[in-house]
């Protein structure tokens, strides 16, 4: 049975949802893949979504949604996208904190740069 492993940020709206995707697009093979929050928002962040559309082809409103920790599988594995917007407390420790900064707000090439740190740490993972 393959590992479950969780992207969590607080709002479940940009860094874990990314990861999410492309968690499954680059190793659904090797993982099951969940994101979710301590809050959620009303819809995944437009940036993100059309962003990783543009590089990926990957449609994450199509599959995806804000949702919080307790709606998701029990996870083996849980990563912690940052604390920089706070961070969240799920009731156990985290397994790996990747430290990425909020690209909310910012400019593309700020996207891009998360986007692509998260895409190394997918294919980078050993679990």
């Amino acid at each position: 049975m393959k590992k479950k492993i969780a992207f969590i940020c607080v709002h479940n709206s940009c860094r874990s949802q990314i990861a999410e995707a492309l968690g499954k697009h680059f190793r659904g093979s090797d993982y099951d893949f969940y994101s979710a929050g301590t809050e959620t928002k009303p819809q995944i962040n437009r940036d993100a979504v059309r962003l990783v559309k543009k590089l990926y082809g990957i449609d994450m409103d199509a599959s995806q949604f804000s949702k919080t920790f307790d709606k998701i599988p029990a996870p083996d594995i849980v990563v912690s996208m940052g604390c920089d917007v706070g961070c969240p407390f799920i009731g156990r420790d985290f397994d790996y904190n990747w430290g990425l900064s909020d690209p909310t707000g910012k400019a593309d090439e700020d996207f891009v740069k998360v986007i692509k740190e998260i895409e190394e740490n997918i294919k980078a993972l050993t679990c």
